[in-house]
């Protein structure tokens, strides 16, 4: 009786064990042959990623985190991802926006603000940065509908009544080349019709928004670099 019980638990576990491994996603990091470069395709990271975007935008605040801002769905949607791990990209929020279209993200405000024009003429607003994790879009009532804007410091702009020229990013394709041999260079990966670039230099951290969504390349070197300046400065 036991024998012909255990059998047919025993097949049942090793199909579920088969169905998992299915189901289960697979991570397959492209690294160059010094494991110096390290690529992050959009399978790789949280499922929010494999969205394409518009823009993007860093920033860090002051408990030592630092969040990407990705404009998608031509402005209908803005997703936060906590970067400040390169190894470990979280997804935070998606927010619904009811944005007149898309948008990109010009300059920081106070450094708890960021101004952001949307395309076409259709205006400016500013993206509220006091809750980072679930930010917010304020529209400025009373502006025009289109002209330059100009810093006035850090916590006032001019909005300036004159004809502003859109330029709109061309997509293009991006290749990672791994020289770590130099006598056996080689592709590592090619990314696919890229509109926005953004670059965190404490991490050594590419961002690049292309047509399968986000794609991240690290530097572990200045990662590892960055981890023990921040452990030296907490010391101290």
């Amino acid at each position: 009786m036991k024998a012909a019980f255990s059998a047919p638990v025993a097949a049942c576990a090793m199909f579920a064990l088969l169905a998992l491994i299915c189901v289960s996603p697979i991570r397959a990091e492209v690294r160059s042959k010094s494991n110096e470069i390290i690529v992050l395709q959009p399978k790789d990271l949280p499922e929010a990623a494999q969205t394409p975007g518009n823009s993007a935008f860093l920033y860090s605040d002051n408990h030592g985190c630092t969040y990407l801002y990705i404009e998608q769905q031509q402005g209908a949607r803005l997703t936060t991802f906590d970067v400040s791990d390169p190894s470990k990209i979280k997804f935070v929020s998606s927010t619904a926006l009811t944005s007149p279209g898309p948008f990109d993200f010009v300059r920081l405000l106070g450094g708890r603000a960021e101004l952001i024009r949307y395309r076409d003429g259709k205006g400016v607003a500013v993206l509220d940065l006091h809750a980072a994790k679930k930010p917010t879009v304020k529209v400025i009532s009373g502006l025009s509908e289109a002209g330059s804007t100009q810093a006035l410091g850090e916590r006032a702009f001019l909005m300036i009544d004159e004809p502003y020229n859109y330029v709109r990013a061309v997509p293009r394709d991006y290749q990672v080349m791994d020289i770590s041999s130099p006598s056996s260079p080689s592709l590592l990966t090619t990314v696919k019709e890229v509109k926005h670039q953004v670059e965190n230099g404490d991490t050594g951290t590419t961002f690049l928004l292309g047509s399968e969504g986000l794609t991240v390349i690290r530097r572990v070197n200045v990662e590892n670099d960055h981890k023990t300046n921040q452990l030296q400065t907490s010391s101290n």
